[in-house]
């Protein structure tokens, strides 16, 4: 895992699916997370190019890729998914990747969403760029 030596610079998170990729941001020294985007897709050519244009614009100094496991610590059938993920911005971009807990973001993010009133088909929109954020918070809690 890289040592970060920054005290501030934007920071990119991503919650990694087959389908979706959550996309959130935010700043080191702040501490604070932000939910992006949902990047709806299955084609690795449509996903990175979005990812270039967003880091393009953000200008990250590191990205936060969520590592999916089971409760008890175990690798999840996502897990390499998420690794190989994390290996591929890395490649890419040539920035530093870090993989942090992703353990209840989603339902957490959820439950934030319809606690907030939003309607369900709306949370299903929306709620990967939330579990992104709670990604990124989670790594800023225990890392900087």
């Amino acid at each position: 895992m890289p040592t970060i030596t920054a005290h501030s610079g934007t920071v990119m998170g991503f919650d990694y699916g087959l389908a979706r990729i959550g996309v959130s941001v935010g700043e080191i020294a702040l501490k604070q997370a932000h939910a992006l985007m949902v990047i709806a897709s299955r084609v690795n050519n449509i996903r990175f190019t979005r990812i270039t244009a967003l880091l393009e614009e953000w200008r990250p100094v590191l990205l936060v890729v969520g590592f999916p496991t089971h409760m008890d610590g175990k690798y999840h059938a996502m897990s390499a998914h998420a690794g190989r993920f994390a290996r591929q911005l890395r490649g890419r971009y040539h920035l530093p990747v870090c993989m942090a807990d992703e353990r209840l973001t989603s339902l957490d993010a959820q439950d934030r969403l319809q606690q907030g009133g939003l309607s369900i088909r709306r949370t299903k929109q929306v709620q990967d760029a939330v579990a992104a954020q709670l990604i990124l918070e989670n790594w800023f809690a225990a890392n900087t």
